[in-house]
Protein backbone atom coordinates (compact mmCIF):
# COMPACT_ATOMS: atom_id res chain seq x y z
CA UNK A 1 0.00 0.00 0.00
CA UNK A 2 2.60 2.51 0.86
CA UNK A 3 4.58 1.64 -2.42
CA UNK A 4 1.29 2.77 -4.10
CA UNK A 5 1.28 6.10 -2.73
CA UNK A 6 5.10 6.14 -2.99
CA UNK A 7 5.91 5.95 0.21
CA UNK A 8 8.72 3.83 1.22
CA UNK A 9 10.57 2.87 4.72
CA UNK A 10 14.21 2.90 5.23
CA UNK A 11 15.48 -0.42 3.90
CA UNK A 12 17.31 -1.65 7.10
CA UNK A 13 13.59 -1.14 8.68
CA UNK A 14 11.54 -4.11 9.51
CA UNK A 15 8.42 -3.93 10.77
CA UNK A 16 7.92 -5.83 13.83
CA UNK A 17 5.45 -5.58 17.15
CA UNK A 18 8.23 -4.78 18.95
CA UNK A 19 9.66 -2.25 17.07
CA UNK A 20 8.34 1.09 17.14
CA UNK A 21 6.97 2.22 14.02
CA UNK A 22 8.55 4.92 12.35
CA UNK A 23 5.70 7.82 11.00
CA UNK A 24 5.37 8.53 7.27
CA UNK A 25 3.17 11.32 5.29
CA UNK A 26 1.79 11.55 1.94
CA UNK A 27 1.77 15.35 0.80
CA UNK A 28 -0.93 16.64 -1.00
CA UNK A 29 -0.90 20.37 -1.97
CA UNK A 30 -3.33 22.30 -0.92
CA UNK A 31 -2.90 24.72 -4.02
CA UNK A 32 -4.49 22.62 -6.17
CA UNK A 33 -7.20 21.35 -4.26
CA UNK A 34 -7.97 25.48 -3.70
CA UNK A 35 -7.43 25.50 -7.32
CA UNK A 36 -10.22 22.97 -8.32
CA UNK A 37 -12.45 24.59 -6.20
CA UNK A 38 -12.54 27.79 -7.83
CA UNK A 39 -12.76 26.32 -10.97
CA UNK A 40 -15.62 24.67 -10.18
CA UNK A 41 -17.68 27.22 -8.64
CA UNK A 42 -16.21 29.63 -12.26
CA UNK A 43 -17.99 27.02 -14.13
CA UNK A 44 -21.13 27.03 -12.05
CA UNK A 45 -21.80 30.40 -13.01
CA UNK A 46 -21.09 30.51 -16.22
CA UNK A 47 -22.68 27.14 -17.27
CA UNK A 48 -25.43 26.67 -14.24
CA UNK A 49 -27.88 23.80 -14.77
CA UNK A 50 -27.48 21.85 -18.30
CA UNK A 51 -30.13 21.49 -20.79
CA UNK A 52 -30.34 17.81 -22.51
CA UNK A 53 -29.80 18.25 -26.26
CA UNK A 54 -27.76 21.00 -26.01
CA UNK A 55 -23.52 21.70 -26.41
CA UNK A 56 -21.72 24.27 -24.17
CA UNK A 57 -18.46 24.99 -25.65
CA UNK A 58 -15.99 26.92 -23.10
CA UNK A 59 -12.80 28.55 -23.82
CA UNK A 60 -10.73 28.76 -20.48
CA UNK A 61 -7.95 30.63 -19.53
CA UNK A 62 -5.51 27.80 -17.70
CA UNK A 63 -8.09 28.58 -14.86
CA UNK A 64 -10.52 25.48 -14.80
CA UNK A 65 -8.76 21.71 -14.27
CA UNK A 66 -10.29 19.28 -16.97
CA UNK A 67 -11.87 17.17 -13.53
CA UNK A 68 -13.97 20.19 -12.84
CA UNK A 69 -16.34 19.88 -15.75
CA UNK A 70 -17.18 16.08 -14.81
CA UNK A 71 -18.12 17.15 -11.70
CA UNK A 72 -20.30 20.18 -12.62
CA UNK A 73 -21.93 17.06 -14.40
CA UNK A 74 -21.89 15.01 -11.04
CA UNK A 75 -23.78 17.95 -9.15
CA UNK A 76 -26.20 17.05 -11.51
CA UNK A 77 -26.90 13.39 -10.92
CA UNK A 78 -24.71 9.90 -9.97
CA UNK A 79 -23.46 8.16 -12.97
CA UNK A 80 -24.00 4.63 -13.59
CA UNK A 81 -21.09 4.34 -16.12
CA UNK A 82 -18.20 6.76 -16.89
CA UNK A 83 -15.16 6.67 -19.65
CA UNK A 84 -12.17 8.42 -19.14
CA UNK A 85 -10.03 8.61 -21.96
CA UNK A 86 -6.27 10.94 -21.14
CA UNK A 87 -2.42 11.16 -21.88
CA UNK A 88 -1.62 11.34 -18.56
CA UNK A 89 -2.98 12.30 -15.20
CA UNK A 90 -1.89 13.86 -12.38
CA UNK A 91 -2.12 11.82 -8.50
CA UNK A 92 -4.76 14.35 -6.70
CA UNK A 93 -6.89 14.11 -9.91
CA UNK A 94 -6.93 9.88 -9.45
CA UNK A 95 -7.49 10.34 -5.87
CA UNK A 96 -10.70 12.26 -6.49
CA UNK A 97 -12.33 9.94 -9.05
CA UNK A 98 -11.81 7.68 -6.49
CA UNK A 99 -13.77 10.15 -3.58
CA UNK A 100 -16.25 9.78 -5.96
CA UNK A 101 -16.96 5.97 -6.43
CA UNK A 102 -16.53 5.34 -2.79
CA UNK A 103 -19.21 8.17 -2.64
CA UNK A 104 -21.22 6.57 -4.88
CA UNK A 105 -21.56 9.16 -7.48
CA UNK A 106 -19.74 7.05 -9.92
CA UNK A 107 -20.56 3.41 -10.23
CA UNK A 108 -18.82 1.68 -12.81
CA UNK A 109 -15.80 3.62 -14.30
CA UNK A 110 -12.99 2.90 -17.17
CA UNK A 111 -10.29 4.57 -17.88
CA UNK A 112 -8.59 4.65 -21.16
CA UNK A 113 -4.45 6.14 -21.42
CA UNK A 114 -1.42 6.69 -22.87
CA UNK A 115 1.33 4.38 -24.14
CA UNK A 116 3.81 6.07 -21.95
CA UNK A 117 1.75 6.29 -18.76
CA UNK A 118 2.61 3.22 -16.65
CA UNK A 119 6.14 4.06 -16.50
CA UNK A 120 6.31 7.42 -17.07
CA UNK A 121 3.73 8.41 -14.20
CA UNK A 122 4.01 4.84 -12.14
CA UNK A 123 2.73 6.39 -9.00
CA UNK A 124 -0.70 7.48 -10.84
CA UNK A 125 -0.60 3.94 -12.84
CA UNK A 126 -0.82 2.37 -9.69
CA UNK A 127 -3.47 3.89 -7.83
CA UNK A 128 -5.58 4.20 -10.86
CA UNK A 129 -6.04 0.46 -11.48
CA UNK A 130 -6.72 0.05 -7.90
CA UNK A 131 -9.61 2.77 -8.30
CA UNK A 132 -10.68 1.74 -11.18
CA UNK A 133 -10.56 -1.89 -10.49
CA UNK A 134 -12.47 -1.41 -7.44
CA UNK A 135 -15.23 0.22 -9.67
CA UNK A 136 -15.64 -3.44 -11.65
CA UNK A 137 -13.80 -1.66 -14.90
CA UNK A 138 -10.48 -1.60 -16.33
CA UNK A 139 -7.18 0.28 -16.95
CA UNK A 140 -6.45 0.83 -20.82
CA UNK A 141 -3.63 1.17 -21.95
CA UNK A 142 -2.73 1.96 -26.16
CA UNK A 143 -1.60 4.82 -28.27
CA UNK A 144 -3.52 7.46 -26.78
CA UNK A 145 -3.91 10.83 -27.18
CA UNK A 146 -7.72 11.73 -26.49
CA UNK A 147 -9.00 13.56 -24.16
CA UNK A 148 -12.79 12.25 -23.63
CA UNK A 149 -15.47 11.83 -20.69
CA UNK A 150 -18.80 9.81 -21.59
CA UNK A 151 -21.20 8.56 -19.32
CA UNK A 152 -25.01 7.73 -17.95
CA UNK A 153 -26.73 8.50 -15.02
CA UNK A 154 -30.50 8.67 -14.38
CA UNK A 155 -31.25 11.80 -16.08
CA UNK A 156 -28.89 11.81 -18.95
CA UNK A 157 -26.41 10.97 -20.86
CA UNK A 158 -23.17 13.16 -21.83
CA UNK A 159 -19.86 13.58 -23.42
CA UNK A 160 -17.13 15.79 -22.88
CA UNK A 161 -14.88 16.83 -25.17
CA UNK A 162 -11.55 18.19 -24.27
CA UNK A 163 -7.90 19.00 -25.19
CA UNK A 164 -7.12 19.07 -21.61
CA UNK A 165 -5.31 15.96 -19.93
CA UNK A 166 -6.44 15.35 -16.44
CA UNK A 167 -4.15 17.07 -14.32
CA UNK A 168 -3.37 20.77 -13.55
CA UNK A 169 -1.91 23.25 -15.76
CA UNK A 170 -1.69 27.14 -16.46
CA UNK A 171 -2.68 26.72 -20.42
CA UNK A 172 -5.37 27.97 -22.64
CA UNK A 173 -7.88 24.89 -22.91
CA UNK A 174 -10.70 23.97 -25.34
CA UNK A 175 -14.13 21.83 -23.68
CA UNK A 176 -17.48 20.68 -25.15
CA UNK A 177 -19.55 19.12 -22.83
CA UNK A 178 -22.39 17.90 -24.75
CA UNK A 179 -26.08 16.41 -23.28
CA UNK A 180 -26.24 13.19 -25.96
CA UNK A 181 -27.12 9.67 -25.79
CA UNK A 182 -25.70 9.53 -29.85
CA UNK A 183 -22.14 10.72 -28.82
CA UNK A 184 -22.17 8.88 -25.24
CA UNK A 185 -22.83 5.82 -27.41
CA UNK A 186 -20.29 6.92 -30.13
CA UNK A 187 -17.32 7.02 -28.19
CA UNK A 188 -18.49 4.17 -25.67
CA UNK A 189 -19.16 1.59 -28.63
CA UNK A 190 -15.02 3.30 -29.85
CA UNK A 191 -13.68 2.72 -26.63
CA UNK A 192 -15.17 -1.12 -25.67
CA UNK A 193 -13.31 -2.20 -28.84
CA UNK A 194 -9.60 -0.82 -27.59
CA UNK A 195 -7.19 -3.90 -27.35
CA UNK A 196 -5.10 -2.91 -24.10
CA UNK A 197 -1.49 -3.31 -24.25
CA UNK A 198 -1.31 -4.32 -20.56
CA UNK A 199 -2.50 -7.74 -19.64
CA UNK A 200 -4.01 -6.48 -15.81
CA UNK A 201 -7.85 -6.53 -16.92
CA UNK A 202 -7.81 -9.45 -19.12
CA UNK A 203 -11.26 -10.72 -17.65
CA UNK A 204 -12.56 -7.23 -18.01
CA UNK A 205 -16.46 -7.36 -19.13
CA UNK A 206 -18.35 -4.47 -20.96
CA UNK A 207 -20.86 -2.05 -19.10
CA UNK A 208 -23.84 -3.11 -19.71
CA UNK A 209 -23.22 -6.79 -20.90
Amino acid sequence: MLDDLGLTLPKDHDIDMDDEVESVVLKRKQNIIMRRAWGEKKLEGILGTLEYGMSYHVMSGGDIDSLSYLKHILNQQDLKYCLLSTWCMGLDDVLQIGDWIKLGKIKRLDAYVGEIFPNSYSKEWLKLKEVVGGSGGRVCVFRNHAKIFAGIGQDFAFAIESSANINTNPRTENTTISLSSDLYEFYKDFYDGIKSFNKDFDDWVKYGE
